[in-house]
């Protein structure tokens, strides 16, 4: 039997259509996020005068006005066993001269059904009722992409709750690149943008805006108005440029030719999506109260745009989250007046900006792929795994937060927050990236930036050997420094070092023998450390160096740490506190490290205890579930109430302590080979990549960067130096098991039961 099969029925690029461009985009998302676990096969959904030449051959091309064209597909279907689901795009004008012929088909596929209602009408009479009840009645699953469309198929048309799946409509991840650049790129400079794009037709209203023009002009003079789109094909069959002629004299009888400009074509994606991200305000004028959803609505809140839109359904149920304006339809002079106000108020329009990128994080087209799939797993009946694809190694963002001094801690979504200053924290972390990238580029440029990371740890150091953390952007320090404990940060920061001497076949002399230096002065000040992370962190920087003199240091610190496990652990508390906190896997991976050098029999058991028994209450058959920073401070109660606190998925689960888990999970198989080890990475791994308990991505692949924390119902959008780096070190961690397992092994490591659980 060959590869199974999904078929999509929808129209399809090089057609030019919205639900077009949306199938293409969710089948790309898929393919892009996830292994080829199944093959996706086109039905191409075509008018009888349609010619279409097809960057594939589609599986089959349905004649949606030819009758015979149904009972065709239902009898290829019939005998192809690889095909094992069948997702339909439907949307009621597409099946409209075949409704009979249509629901047959849906009567005779044998396979799942997961029918996408683009349309959902309220108040319907009795027959459109029963149609839609029809199809309900053949298909497995409804898919709507609101709430509100949700609401409407239980109580309008009562179909039962089970039925019916809210995906909500995908939208582009984007690096949103400086608005202003943009607007020179396109020879936009000193304009101040409004825009609305798609098909045009009476339908989009566009005459209420271009009657609103003149008002909008008065208080800014250097508004433009970009008209996006060509006329829709079903409007040029029927009328012709009627509408659009009728838009052009409207815009001369306002004498408002140099304040509209017009983009008459179907743009390909990405430059649509620069389009919207230079937008200063989009705006949704529509004629229809029903409209379900709108794609084009969605794509430019998802750029970062304030919108101002009439009152469709879409609309009203999400701009609850105050990232634009609501208007009646018609209403010119309440949208000149919405307009108005958000250009004179910059601080309301970035914080609308802020907003819609949160919200609609969501509905980014690897959240919808995520979704799709899960739901697809649940309704095909043969065992399968969803293996997600890596993505490739990306380090611009870690790149845009450095500065030639060191890497900015904090960012505002993806832009570097300068006032949030630099940390030694970061700057020894970011080395260890960079030291594993050079290993795979040999790149100049990476050593670049290891000296501008060097030497900030270098301007840190104290003439004691010990480490300041916070410096300002102006390259002072900080009062934080004497505020704060320094000794995780200054254990974290010999880790580095030591872990960039590992490399000294490979590095330049001078760049070694200052990061020597700088080691050998901090180890001879860190005696008087007996914080258990920083003890820690020093023996894997100990462990790195392979400098034997600093052995029975090493042995001092993991002396320390078995006494703290001796004192905390008990027959059902096997840790080296009394509650989890941060970072808890560099404890027992310390340990293990600790015996490889020292030998140490006793090292090794306590390593083997205490990491099965963080491993036992941090893992599932979902994954993995990071301990909650909401709780992990707290020190009121027994142990066991706040352990039970810290694994209900309450948020705060930070990509930190998911790197750490893997780190310490490759520790652990380098030394028992364990494919149990592999399998947990992988699982730890997946959850940067949407395996958490909100099912979205943690990693922007589109920034480069890593989401900063993932929240009891939403993903933290900032992308700050901390979350960066740890994917990255657990991503480049990944790459070495990867390069250093067989074909067949690796293959095998992808499907693992999590016996630990």
């Amino acid at each position: 039997m060959s590869q199974p099969e999904i078929l999509v029925l929808s129209t399809y690029p090089p057609r030019e259509c919205g639900i077009a461009t949306y199938t293409h985009d969710l089948i790309h998302a898929i393919q892009k996020k996830y292994q080829m676990t199944f093959q996706i096969q086109i039905c191409a959904l075509e008018n009888t005068s349609d010619t279409y030449l097809y960057d594939k051959p589609p599986y089959f091309q349905l004649k949606t006005e030819i009758e015979d064209s149904y009972s065709d597909l239902a009898v290829k279907l019939k005998n192809d066993s690889n095909i094992q689901l069948v997702l339909i795009q439907h949307e009621f004008g597409l099946f409209e001269a075949q409704k009979l012929a249509f629901l047959m088909l849906l009567e005779q596929i044998q396979q799942p059904i997961a029918l996408v209602l683009h349309t959902v009408l309220p108040y319907p009479d009795s027959f459109f009722k029963q149609q839609l009840k029809s199809y309900a009645d053949q298909v497995d699953q409804l898919i709507v992409m609101t709430e509100l469309s949700a609401h409407l198929l239980q109580t309008d048309y009562e179909i039962k709750p089970h039925k019916i799946q809210v995906i909500p409509h995908g939208t582009h991840l984007l690096s949103h690149a400086n608005r202003e650049e943009l607007k020179f790129n396109f020879e936009l400079q000193g304009k101040t943008i409004l825009s609305t794009f798609g098909f045009i037709g009476a339908n989009k209203s566009i005459e209420t805006t271009l009657q609103a023009l003149p008002e909008m002009v008065k208080r800014i003079p250097n508004l433009l108005f970009l008209i996006i789109g060509k006329t829709h094909p079903n409007v040029i069959a029927s009328d012709g440029e009627k509408y659009r002629n009728y838009l052009e004299d409207l815009v001369e009888s306002k004498g408002m030719g140099n304040h509209v400009k017009w983009i008459n074509c179907f743009l390909p994606t990405l430059e649509l999506l620069d389009y919207l991200s230079l937008t200063d305000i989009y705006l949704f004028t529509s004629n229809d109260p029903n409209q379900a959803v709108s794609g084009t609505f969605s794509y430019a809140i998802s750029s970062g745009c304030p919108v101002v839109s009439t009152r469709i359904p879409h609309a009203v149920e999400v701009l609850k989250e105050d990232m634009g304006i609501l208007i009646d339809f018609n209403n010119h002079e309440q949208l000149a007046n919405a307009v108005i106000e958000l250009l004179e108020n910059t601080e309301k329009r970035n914080q609308m900006r802020i907003n819609s990128l949160q919200h609609m994080a969501v509905s980014a087209w690897e959240n919808s792929a995520i979704r799709h799939m899960n739901l697809f797993k649940k309704m095909i009946q043969n065992e399968f795994a969803l293996n997600f694809r890596w993505p490739a190694i990306d380090l611009k963002h870690l790149e845009r937060l450095t500065t030639p001094f060191g890497i900015i801690q904090f960012a505002q979504i993806n832009e570097p927050d300068l006032s949030s200053g630099y940390t030694i924290d970061d700057n020894a972390r970011a080395l260890m990236v960079v030291c594993d990238q050079y290993q795979l580029s040999g790149s100049v440029h990476d050593l670049y930036l290891m000296e501008v990371y060097l030497k900030f740890i270098h301007f840190c150091q104290q003439e004691d050997g010990l480490f300041l953390n916070y410096v300002s952007y102006e390259e002072e320090f900080t009062s934080q420094n004497a505020d704060v404990n320094l000794d995780d940060s200054i254990g974290r920061t010999i880790w580095s070092l030591g872990y960039l001497i590992s490399m000294r076949s490979i590095l330049p002399e001078m760049m070694i023998l200052k990061a020597e230096m700088m080691f050998e002065k901090a180890l001879s000040a860190v005696y008087g450390i007996h914080s258990p992370r920083s003890m820690a962190f020093i023996i894997k920087g100990i462990f790195y160096s392979n400098r034997t003199e600093y052995h029975h240091l090493l042995d001092i610190m993991a002396m320390r740490l078995a006494a703290m496990y001796l004192h905390e652990s008990k027959e059902n508390w096997l840790w080296f506190e009394s509650y989890f906190s941060y970072a808890n896997a560099v404890l027992p991976e310390a340990m293990l490290m600790a015996s490889q050098v020292t030998g140490n029999q006793k090292h090794r058991e306590i390593a083997e205890e205490s990491f099965g028994f963080l491993m036992k209450h941090t893992f599932d058959s979902n994954g993995l579930h990071v301990i909650s920073n909401e709780y992990w401070l707290g020190n009121s109660g027994s142990k066991y109430e706040i352990l039970t606190k810290a694994f209900s998925s309450l948020g705060g689960e930070q990509a930190i302590d998911v790197c750490y888990s893997i780190l310490a999970l490759h520790q652990f198989y380098q030394v028992n080979l364990s494919i149990d080890f592999l399998g947990k990475m992988q699982l730890s791994f997946d959850w940067f990549l949407g395996k958490n308990h909100l099912n979205q991505i943690m990693y922007n692949p589109s920034t480069g960067g890593c989401y900063d924390g993932l929240e009891l119902q939403h993903v933290n959008l900032n992308q700050g130096a901390e979350s960066t780096i740890s994917y990255l070190i657990a991503r480049h961690t990944m790459q070495k098991v990867q390069s250093n397992l067989g074909v067949h092994e690796q293959k095998k490591t992808t499907q693992l039961d999590v016996s630990w659980a």
